[in-house]
């Protein structure tokens, strides 16, 4: 059996891309380097992948004090049999208090894995960590949103996958220093079961929407592909990113990527402008860290009004023409 949680070092794995690591590596570097501080611990991440060459250097300058970086074409693509053989004997030489993962495509399909190997438990899509009574605690979303749970575990490590914009990343310091251990893993290729046959990229060219300071959101009141291309309009001229619920997205009117909510991702722009969009607590869920949230829709009694800043009875589709051209005439 596991060890009783004892120790605080925090264990960070570290996602990739283009060689850097994603928005979200940061933010859970912030909070583990913060979570370290508090209780005296240290803070180790993880980067697995190819070309990893400058990996080891980014994340000690994002708050890191030691880094293990396995470099490998079989780790590239992620898959999970491949990564499994590198983390379990690693994590458990390492034996931190927590283990924390992204809830991504990645983050979600590897937790349960890991947590099951390392014979513990494993708490998904959190929004917050804290150190208390000489333990974690870990609280996500439950009821679709409507309620939160505060999680605490007994055994270590706990594997946590950590929900996008719920933590403030850590400002880099290429001034800091520490340890890079170069892992060599030894990975048969018998044992990874899976293959990637085919790799599809979505052909919305649109901003990303976890970068985006301006997010406009449409739902069933745009009544169809025509009002998305408005909103789609609006956006750009905003120099925004078009998001969409999830009612939108099955009924084909936008991308599945663009789905914002509990299923889909979380965004926290400056500003997020919701176009018809009525408010149900899954699709609040993914937008709540926005700092402005403005909402248009003819329903008077939308639940969306109760969360937004400021709130619009009317013609989302109408509104959204006036605004693009009212925004056209001021620059000219």
């Amino acid at each position: 059996m596991n060890r009783l949680c004892s120790r605080s070092d925090i264990a960070v794995l570290a996602e990739f891309a283009d060689g850097a690591p994603l928005p979200l590596a940061t933010e859970m570097l912030g909070l583990a380097r913060r979570l370290a501080d508090e209780t005296g611990g240290a803070v180790t991440a993880m980067a697995l992948g190819t070309g990893m060459a400058g990996a080891g250097d980014a994340l000690l300058a994002h708050g890191a004090d030691r880094v293990f970086v396995a470099d490998d074409p079989a780790l590239a693509p992620y898959q999970a049999d491949a990564w499994m053989a590198v983390l379990v004997d690693t994590l458990r030489d390492l034996a931190p208090a927590a283990v924390l993962a992204g809830h991504g495509a990645v983050g979600a399909d590897l937790a349960p894995r890991l947590a099951f190997r390392l014979e513990t438990a494993a708490v998904t899509d959190c929004i917050a960590v804290s150190a208390e009574d000489g333990g974690l605690r870990f609280t996500r979303p439950c009821y679709g949103g409507k309620a939160h749970e505060v999680i605490s575990v007994k055994t270590a490590p706990a594997v946590v996958t950590l929900r996008a914009k719920s933590h403030a990343p850590a400002a880099p310091d290429d001034s800091r220093r520490g340890e890079v251990v170069a892992l060599s893993p030894d990975i048969d290729p018998a044992k990874v079961r899976t293959r990637i046959v085919e790799k599809r990229r979505d052909t919305d060219d649109g901003q990303r929407l976890d970068t985006a300071r301006v997010v406009i959101a449409g739902g069933r009141g745009l009544d169809g592909a025509e009002g998305f291309q408005i909103a789609g309009d609006l956006a750009d001229t905003l120099g925004g990113a078009l998001g969409a619920s999830r009612v939108a997205c099955d009924l084909g009117w936008c991308p599945p990527s663009r789905q914002i909510g509990l299923s889909g991702r979380t965004v926290a722009p400056e500003l997020y402008l919701a176009l018809g969009i009525s408010g149900a607590a899954q699709h609040m869920s993914g937008c709540a860290g926005a700092k402005t949230i403005v909402a248009v829709n003819t329903d008077a009694q939308a639940p969306i009004f109760k969360y937004c800043r400021f709130g619009v009875i009317g013609d989302c589709r109408e509104l959204a023409a006036a605004l693009i051209e009212a925004l056209d005439n001021s620059a000219k």
